[in-house]
Parts: C-alpha cells; structure tokens; sequence
C-alpha cells in the first residue's frame, strides 16, 4: 500500500475503467475533426489576470474555485478553470487570426481545476473535450457547434439528454434588461454576498441554485422582453437552423451559464440521469471576450463538454460502449528457444496492427494461460521445443476451446485472416 493517495476532489484514470474514458473523448473529437476544427494545446496554468478579466471577476470560479500560486519570479498564476479563455489568448498569441481563414476553428481536449466541494459528478480536477469557432458572427456556426455536440452524444448511445437555449442579447440590450432585472433584484431578501452580486453581474443571481433565492425570482423582467430586433433575428435563425437539422432543443430564459463572458447564444446539456450536476456541457456566443483580453474584436462562439460527466450519463443509461479488445493475441512459450520465437512473432503481429501480448516473467504453462485468459485475447499461440522441432505453433482459440496447429511461418497470417472473419462460431 502506498503512503500517497490521489488528493481530495481528483481521481486516477486506470485500466480497464480509462479505455471507457478515451473512447468518449475521440467520440466527442471525431465530429470535429470531421468539419473543419484543427487540434490545439495550452498550458496547464495561465496568468491570472486572463481569467479575472475573461470568466469574471464575480464569477465562483474566479473568486472561490481558482487554484492560484506565486512564482519564485512573483507572477501570479493560476491552473486553468475552464478551456476558453486559454484557447482564445493562444490563437491570438499565434496570429491565427491574421492568416485569412475565419472563422479559426479549434478543438482541445485535457484537464482544468475548480476548488469545489467535491461530490460525484464534479470534483476538482475534472477532463473536457472542448471546440471554439474564432472570428465570425454567424447563426450557422452557433448551430454547427449545438449540432456537433449533439452528433458526438448520439454516436455514444446516448438519449435521455436535453438541450437548453437561450439568448443573452447584446452591448446595444443588455444593459437595459440589466437596469431592470437590478432594480427588481434589489427589492428582494438575500444575503450580502448575493446583493454584491447584483451590482457587478446580475444574470448570474438568476443562475443561483438555491431554493430561497429561486422562490422569490418568480415575476422576474425576462431577458426574451428585451432583446433588441438584431438579437431576436439572430436567435431565431439559431433555432430554425436547429430544427431543420432535426435537432430538439428547449428555451429555457433562466439559462445565464456561469462565466460573464457570454452574449447572445448561450446553450447547455443537461441529463436527468445525473441528479444535482445534471449538466453535462454547454456554452455559447462570446463576442466581446477578444477585447476583454487585449485582443482586436473577433465574435466567437464555443462550448466544452465534460468526459466524466458524459461517462456518468452513459452509466445512468446503461450503455456499455463497444471497446476495441485491448489484446487479441497472447504468445505462451515454454522455454528458451520458445521464448525467442514466440517474441519475434509478437513483434511481428504488432508491426502489422495486431493487439498482442507476450508472457513475460518465465511462468509455468498454467500461470501463463491465467495471464492469456485474463488478457482477453481471442486467440493463444503457444509453442515448446517439440513444436519447433516440426515448424509449428498450437493456435488456440479462446472463445471456442478449439486448438491446433499451425505452421509457423503462416501464424501471422492465419491470426489476421481469423481474426478479420469475426467471432468463432464454436461454443
């Protein structure tokens, strides 16, 4: 047993458990691959500065969730809470802006930390697959994004999730809406930390959870009232757009999303299935965080879906994914000259894109066929002296119990033609 543990809120990804986890993930990529999105990686940890200013100072994340830390140097960082702000600065940093193919269409995919009370479903080091589309205001990228996302889940099984949208409006409406959604806030009975909220960013009073301050929002002004002609059109657009792909959405007017960076389009995944953190994923138009962060003024629009939670749905629906096996053939040698065979066999099978295993460590035949068995391997090579002697192998397959041999220098492709046939029709 160890001395060290994983720390509170994280958790380790290990076999056979983490195939699942890898499978979502290169689910949820391939869409994007598929329509243009190019792969991009930033750093773990990022001033704290593009954080602040981006998600927001009243956010949670920023003023509660942030993992922060001093350099030797005296810059303060902080390990990323969320993909987009990262992205953003890195494809301004690279100029990708500049190269005269907007949008830039990126994908990422990697770990991001909040300091939140840990519970299933959210901890606090967690994994996203995430896609921004950078530099062009358009209805369609909006819907490609939703349809993408909606794509990625369906192709994993899934069903019982629902697709919340709303709008935010804009610079030319929002501020309106939030003169009048402030002074009906202020009228209401909640504590400091809240009333301080309703100064620096009122929508987010509308994203709280608790059952008090839900109670008393009913009768709230609702966003949908204000929205200038411009936003109407364009949110309309989003939804037919939607709807002709065949994609089923709800409007949902409360749905703020946690970061301040948001207007207009804004959209999350929920699942039933998942209790308290039903949230799956979500995102939505940021047209104004470019500039928020140094940048010129490029309209946006993204989203970034959670793989533990997306596995977490996939359990509450029973849905087993269909895994490659992670070893189709298992080499067993008894003895020596066995051994050096059986390994140029393994190596072989490998170079030609066979799954295979060896069994290491010189155990005895029944040792080494627990170690076959476990693996999962369809098929078993097994050889001693007596078959080398005659230019053999036994090749046993592990579904039917069949056994026989098999002439040496025909192993390799033997395994590929059986194994290309599909499962044995033994019992």
């Amino acid at each position: 047993m160890s001395t060290f543990k994983a720390p509170k809120g994280t958790y380790d990804l290990t076999p056979p458990d983490s195939a699942k986890y890898l499978a979502v993930r290169e689910a949820i990529a391939a869409p994007l691959k598929n329509s243009g999105y190019g792969y991009i990686e930033t750093p773990g940890f990022e001033d704290v500065a593009l954080f602040s200013r981006g998600v927001g100072e009243s956010t949670d994340i920023v003023t509660k969730e942030m993992y922060t830390l001093t350099t030797k140097g005296g810059s303060q960082l902080a390990l990323r809470p969320e993909g987009t702000a990262s992205v953003l600065r890195a494809a301004l940093e690279a100029n990708l802006h500049k190269l005269g193919n907007l949008p830039v269409k990126l994908w990422y995919s990697g770990s991001y930390y909040r300091y939140e009370r840990p519970q299933k479903g959210r901890y606090r080091h967690f994994s996203q697959v995430g896609a921004e589309a950078i530099g062009a205001e358009d209805p369609a990228l909006d819907a490609e994004l939703i349809i993408l996302a909606d794509q990625a889940y369906r192709a994993l099984g899934l069903r019982n999730f629902r697709i919340l949208l709303n709008s935010l409006g804009d610079k030319e409406c929002r501020p309106v809406y939030r003169d009048a959604l402030q002074g009906f806030l202020r009228e209401l009975d909640l504590d400091e930390e809240t009333r301080r909220r309703i100064e620096i960013n009122p929508l987010r009073v509308l994203d709280d959870k608790r059952p008090e301050v839900q109670k008393q929002l009913t009768g709230a002004p609702v966003l949908r009232d204000y929205l200038c002609d411009a936003c109407k059109a364009y949110h309309e657009e989003v939804r037919d757009l939607l709807s002709a792909a065949g994609v089923v959405y709800e409007d949902d007017e409360k749905l703020v999303r946690g970061l301040d960076y948001y207007t207009r389009t804004t959209f999350e995944f929920v699942h039933d299935g998942l209790g308290s953190q039903s949230a799956v994923g979500g995102g939505g138009r940021y047209d104004g965080l470019s500039e928020m962060i140094g940048g010129p003024a490029l309209p946006s629009v993204g989203w970034a879906l959670g793989v533990d939670r997306t596995v977490l749905a996939l359990e509450a629906e029973g849905i087993e994914l269909e895994l490659p096996a992670a070893t189709s053939v298992f080499a067993v040698p008894l003895g020596e000259e066995a051994r050096r065979v059986l390994f140029g066999v393994v190596t072989q099978l490998r170079r030609e894109g066979v799954a295979a295993d060896f069994a290491y460590g010189n155990r005895g035949l029944k040792g080494a066929m627990k170690s076959a068995n476990r693996s999962g391997a369809r098929f078993t090579i097994v050889a001693g002296e007596r078959d080398l002697a005659e230019g053999v192998v036994q090749l046993k397959d592990m579904e039917s119990g069949e056994q026989a041999p098999v002439s040496l220098a025909d192993v390799a492709g033997t395994i590929r033609e059986r194994l290309a046939q599909g499962p044995s029709s033994g019992s």
